[in-house]
């Protein structure tokens, strides 16, 4: 079986002799070269042909994610990005994913040999998935700066988007059963599928709960930025705050997300049980809640990632009555969680991603005429 082609791209020699050295380990894959600025790395890739890129974002002589948005426009490749665990790494590492990287690693911090070996597992795994990853190539007009782009305050893209509503969101206004609860689960490829969805829904659309495999550190950049740009108000979940409609909750990274009942309410329970199929957090857990307290009140929606993290969860969510929907192939980036749902007879509906919510909306509708009955 030919190996994975690696590129390494980082401006510092350490890290690039390290993760050059972690790759090389590995059977399946070997690294054909290393860059230290973009302009070098379009010498290599045009060379070597790579299957995969490693990039950093804060680079000489180009942005990461000015050269980010060139490849993807011109020689569309699978890239993981490798970040600092900072908030303004976290900004920057979700434009990427933007762009269209396909995921993305911790920067190593050179003289810590704590947590090496799972940095080493981390991009390894990663590379992987980045190799049988579908990617598609950015549009030509606003590559350069489609990341970088400013964006209107929260407020004012309500405003402006609640006023013309997108084509594919509902094409009037439906009141809505506040006891529903749309449930989300994804992971690579997972932060634009559900911003897609989340941009689609009303103001008033069900409460909805995430699961997003992603690290501490990120989840609070990726609802903020998410809430900048949808009608529903999105933040990460905290311990004991009640699920409302028109609010959605993000799993905070490191954390376990389920629901509980406190009465009549919903509410969220974060807290810090070990990881579940090596996820923290993990969609089996919030989806296994799910079943057990939303019934059928709930909706189930498995996006774009690696494994199988909820298949099994979702099938009890299907058995206690919830209507399910998994991403189809020809839009994920990765198939595989939605795959293992499909096997597991957890899923009612397969859809294209520019589909779902508007499916989601329907079965909500649906529901509530028959509630009015």
């Amino acid at each position: 079986m030919a190996k994975i082609k690696v590129v390494v791209v980082d401006d510092s020699a350490l890290v690039r002799s390290l993760l050059s050295e972690i790759i090389n380990r590995q059977p399946d894959m070997e690294c054909v070269g290393t860059a230290a600025d973009p302009l070098q790395a379009r010498e290599i890739i045009r060379e070597r042909n790579p299957d995969v890129i490693t990039l950093d974002v804060e680079m000489p002589k180009m942005d990461g994610l000015e050269f980010l948005a060139r490849l993807m426009r011109l020689r569309p490749t699978p890239v993981v990005m490798v970040s600092t665990l900072t908030e303004q790494g976290a900004e920057t590492t979700l434009r990427a994913l933007e762009l269209g990287a396909v995921d993305f690693v911790a920067k190593p911090r050179i003289g810590v040999a704590s947590g090496l070996q799972q940095l080493a597992d981390d991009i390894v795994d990663k590379i992987r998935i980045a190799a049988k990853a579908h990617v598609r190539r950015l549009p030509a007009v606003n590559t350069a700066t489609a990341g970088t782009a400013s964006t209107p305050s929260g407020a004012s893209v309500r405003s402006v988007v609640s006023g013309a509503p997108a084509s594919s969101s509902p094409a009037a206004p439906i009141r809505l059963s506040t006891e529903k609860v749309i449930c989300i689960g994804a992971s690579t490829g997972g932060t634009e599928a559900i911003k897609e969805i989340l941009m689609q829904l009303p103001a008033d659309a069900p409460a909805v709960v995430i699961t997003q495999h992603m690290p501490p550190g990120f989840t609070a950049s990726f609802a903020a930025r998410l809430d900048s740009l949808c009608r529903i108000r999105v933040s990460e979940a905290h311990d004991g705050e009640r699920i409302l409609p028109g609010h959605a909750y993000i799993a905070p990274g490191g954390k376990q997300f389920s629901l509980a009942r406190s009465g009549a309410n919903y509410v969220a329970v974060v807290d810090d049980s070990p990881p579940v199929n090596r996820h923290k957090p993990s969609v089996e857990v919030l989806f296994r809640s799910c079943a057990r307290v939303l019934g059928p009140n709930a909706i189930g929606v498995m996006l774009t990632g690696m494994g199988a993290d909820g298949a099994e969860a979702m099938k009890e969510m299907r058995d206690a009555g919830a209507y399910n929907i998994a991403q189809d192939e020809a839009s994920c980036v990765v198939f595989g969680m939605p795959k293992m749902a499909i096997q597991a007879g957890a899923v009612h509906a397969v859809l294209p991603l520019k589909d779902i919510a508007r499916a989601i909306m329907e079965r909500v509708a649906a529901a509530e005429v028959r509630h009015r009955i």
